[in-house]
């Protein structure tokens, strides 16, 4: 992919590679931005299809303040956040902070050992995604842009419209929530293997 500024100067000039590279580039990241969110693979691919529609029709507002990227994702977010609002039952994430002192993990198992061959199978991998699914909505969005995506704490506050230390304290409870829901698991899988 072209460094941004090159990137932005095709794109407004209306260079279809230039938007093939963004979409073959970031497809991926802001679908899984939306799933997190949507729990809805088809819901998820319209976001991401609004998201480069948006992106493409409303490039002027761009300022560059913040990267392209992060951009994106905040479109992508805004725009998940908005199908959320039109499915009623289900609540929103909240903008402010929980509440200090949450639960904290009953069991703690020391798995950040376990051999990366067990670690990196199949198995394992399906019961970390469960896990990260089952993580509140007003966690799940932090942890994977950044964790999973490997945005910055300020990229992720920016792209989801929070102030840096709601970010902080929702990785760090997501982060809690994934190991004591995967301590057990793990645990298992350690005494398993003798180790």
């Amino acid at each position: 992919m072209p460094a941004e500024p090159d990137l932005l100067t095709a794109l407004r000039a209306g260079d279809p590679a230039a938007l093939a590279a963004l979409f073959e580039a970031r497809a991926d990241q802001l679908y899984r931005l939306a799933l997190s969110l949507l729990r809805d693979p088809a819901e998820a691919e319209d976001v991401v299809q609004e998201t480069f529609l948006k992106a493409l029709t409303r490039l002027e507002q761009f300022e560059g303040r913040a990267r392209l990227d992060t951009w994106l994702y905040r479109v992508a977010y805004n725009a998940s956040l908005d199908r959320l609002r039109r499915r009623v039952p289900e609540p929103l994430p909240e903008d402010e902070p929980e509440a200090e002192g949450g639960p904290l993990p009953q069991v703690i198992v020391e798995w950040s050992l376990t051999p990366e061959n067990r670690l990196l199978d199949a198995e394992a991998r399906a019961m970390l995604e469960t896990a990260i699914q089952a993580l509140p909505a007003t966690l799940r969005p932090v942890f994977l842009l950044r964790d999973i995506e490997g945005l910055s704490g300020e990229e992720t506050a920016e792209a989801l419209g929070l102030n840096a230390g709601v970010v902080k304290v929702r990785l760090h409870r997501a982060r809690l929530a994934l190991r004591e829901r995967l301590s057990a698991y793990f645990g298992e899988r350690l005494a398993q293997t003798g180790a």
